[in-house]
């Protein structure tokens, strides 16, 4: 018998060089880079690069990395007409997930069996382009617009506000943004990223793997946090308002989302820099509330249960001052993400062995008789 332990916690099932996450501390790295340090000096593209190779690009390998990403800037015309004919109220991460499968249809790299690993990585840079254009295809085609014109003069966040908005965007928003996509890019093995490897593991093919991921982000207790964010906040509408409601889903034992974290014990390293963004954008926009109501919340939990606010809860604010619908909220971060779990499916790739965990089986222990079906 080995140990138990419900839901895997504590329990070491990979080796990873990817990202560092040391809860007790509130520290994160990715291949041994800060996160501070990253949010402060590198572009979301030279973070997925460091994901990728495993080290940060000169201005050279740059240059070729954010070309070779903006040429995949194109999605099937299958895929196309999937987004026109979906039903406009259907769930976003629905959609990505339907549409990052559907993506392997049309790509002759995708195998199963032993793969070749180059072929993969063109995979991986073709899906960390893509994922972003499904997602604004299907906003724009639901309020029965057309995709704005494809460029390649943009970075991945300043294209992505481009095409749900068809505005030039701002500097601004789009430094914001990098910084949102840089904070969500990888986090160990989080349980959209064990998905992914899981599957990937049985030699199955990377679109199926990133399928795998979206869908487990799509759930409330991962990536459907910070839609839950914004959602209280709204429900709540006053500063005034927030002990009460808080007050309340304390007595009934009821989460309130975007506070604790499953790994970290103490702050969420990346939480202060969507904090700061938050108080800056709910300033310029003369809307602070948004950001005082937080506060207060994050407040009141840390004193009543020693629980921090974690990224989801000012991630929240910051993309509903950006003016970006609350339910693109998870797949914006199914977008940055995608950096991560495509190379965590290449690490995997490099060393494989299947995922075959036990079950403590809890059933009766004797054999149980088969009564005829009338005595049942």
């Amino acid at each position: 018998m080995t140990e138990y332990s419900k839901g895997l916690a504590g329990v070491i099932a990979n080796e990873s060089a990817l990202s560092e996450v040391r809860g007790e501390e509130g520290k994160l790295s990715y291949v041994g880079y800060e996160i501070d340090d990253l949010v402060a000096h590198c572009s979301y593209e030279e973070v997925v690069f460091l994901l990728h190779h495993g080290k940060l690009p000169n201005a050279e390998e740059l240059t070729a990395f954010e070309k070779a990403l903006r040429a995949e800037r194109s999605l099937p015309e299958g895929v196309i007409e999937f987004l026109k004919s979906a039903p406009k109220e259907a769930n976003p991460m629905d959609i990505l997930r339907t549409g990052v499968s559907m993506l392997g249809l049309y790509d002759d790299r995708a195998e199963i069996g032993e793969p070749d690993l180059e072929n993969v990585a063109a995979c991986a840079i073709s899906l960390v382009s893509k994922v972003s254009l499904i997602v604004a295809a299907f906003h724009r085609f639901r309020q029965g617009l057309e995709l704005p014109e494809i460029r390649a003069d943009l970075s991945e966040a300043g294209h992505f506000l481009w095409l749900i908005t068809g505005e030039e965007p701002t500097a601004r928003a789009t430094e914001i943004l990098d910084v949102a996509l840089t904070l969500h890019a990888d986090h160990g093995m989080n349980a959209s990223t064990f998905s992914a490897r899981v599957t990937v593991a049985t030699l199955s093919d990377i679109y199926s793997a990133v399928t795998s991921a979206v869908g487990t982000l799509k759930g409330p207790l991962h990536g459907g946090a910070n839609e839950g964010v914004i959602q209280m906040l709204l429900e709540i509408g006053e500063l005034d308002k927030v002990d009460a409601y808080v007050d309340g889903k304390l007595e009934r034992k009821e989460k309130i989302m975007g506070i604790g974290h499953r790994v970290y014990r103490t702050l969420d390293p990346r939480a202060p820099h969507l904090r700061k963004l938050a108080i800056q954008l709910t300033e310029e926009l003369g809307e602070p509330k948004w950001i005082q109501m937080s506060e207060r919340i994050a407040e009141i939990m840390r004193e009543r249960k020693n629980l921090n606010a974690n990224v989801d809860f000012y991630s929240a604010t910051v993309y509903y001052s950006l003016g970006i619908p609350t339910d693109l909220f998870t797949p914006i971060f199914g977008i940055a993400r995608t950096s991560g779990w495509t190379a965590q499916v290449l690490e995997q790739l490099r060393d494989n062995r299947l995922y075959r965990p036990l079950t403590l089986y809890i059933g009766p222990k004797e054999p149980v008789p088969v009564p005829p079906i009338e005595q049942r």
